[in-house]
């Protein structure tokens, strides 16, 4: 590959990886907000009115975006995918739901700070689901991250009292949210970001109601409520959706992985300022113990490109790149 040619693959990497780095600070400031909306909303309301706003945010920028679409974006776009575009974004759609339901129940009994980094053994389960799929044997640094993993759980149980509820509940966030960023990996790469982003929000906030009439739960929430579930919707959904759904274009999902493991440290800084929620010793050297498996996790995984260059230029031409 030329340098010419390498840079521009550079420049999108390194924006990538931004991206992404915002993704995982906002991320970090839902635990507080959720733990908080969860006293007056069940969480099906919740999770469909967090949804139905993202969804809606979303809708103006995709009608923009269609007038502005030249021909060989539309090409793109409506050669034999409509059918794909719906079906990967009801597969992405299922372990969004599953993830944010999982996650937004553990918060009705669980502190903000032990969720989130129960959350956080998602990067762990990454390489260890990718290595079992595979069946490659476990390399070393991967068991070191299981082991370490477990070790900083003990402590952090240790330091809040006994496991609950809704530290399981949490427990099954991070396994379905591993399953949510391979899936993401392996699809974004064939859409375009903005409508295959609005795809995935329409099926969560479909599933979603399913599970509000099942589950006899509130349509409307509080009037007091507004304000969380519209900061829910558009800027910890509808924005970080769409910005991760472009950065894991450019950033495999080993790399995200690592990334998405600073999201602890991010909500434990929320959690302290918006709950009060303090992190004393026990509780630090397990959160570290956790953050620093994520880390563990990666090394030996390599950094392979999400994918070749051929295919990166068919992405640059459906995200509308010159």
């Amino acid at each position: 590959m030329s340098v010419a040619a390498a840079r521009p693959r550079s420049s999108r990497h390194a924006l990538g990886l931004v991206l992404l780095l915002l993704v995982t600070t906002v991320w970090g400031s839902t635990f507080a907000v959720v733990k908080t909306a969860v006293t007056d909303l069940h969480p099906a309301t919740l999770i469909f009115w967090r949804f139905a706003v993202g969804t809606l945010c979303l809708l103006p920028l995709l009608l923009w975006r269609g007038e502005k679409s030249d021909s060989q974006e539309s090409r793109i776009l409506h050669t034999g995918r409509p059918r794909r575009l719906w079906l990967d974004g009801l597969i992405l759609g299922a372990w969004l739901i599953a993830g944010y339901g999982s996650q937004t129940i553990a918060l009705s009994s669980t502190s903000a700070n032990r969720a989130a980094f129960i959350t956080a053994l998602s990067v762990v389960l990454v390489p260890l689901w990718q290595a079992l799929v595979a069946r490659k044997k476990l390399g070393a640094a991967l068991w070191g991250a299981v082991a370490l993993a477990v070790a900083g759980l003990a402590l952090l149980s240790w330091e809040g009292g006994r496991l609950v509820v809704g530290d399981l509940w949490a427990l099954g966030c991070a396994f379905t949210y591993a399953g949510f960023i391979l899936s993401l990996e392996r699809t974004s790469r064939h859409h375009h970001a903005l409508p295959f982003t609005l795809a995935q929000l329409l099926w969560v906030t479909v599933l979603a109601l399913v599970w509000l009439l099942l589950a006899h739960a509130p349509l409307l929430p509080k009037p007091g409520s507004w304000g969380p579930l519209l900061y829910l919707g558009a800027a910890a959904t509808a924005v970080t959706t769409l910005l991760q759904t472009l950065g894991q274009r450019w950033v495999s999902a080993t790399e995200a992985s690592v990334i998405y493991a600073l999201e602890p440290v991010s909500a434990s800084i929320f959690s302290y300022f918006l709950l009060g929620e303090r992190v004393f010793l026990r509780g630090f050297v397990g959160g570290a113990m956790v953050v620093g498996a994520t880390v563990l996790s990666q090394f030996g995984q390599g950094q392979a490109e999400p994918d070749s260059e051929q295919s990166e230029q068919t992405r640059d031409a459906a995200a509308g790149h010159d």
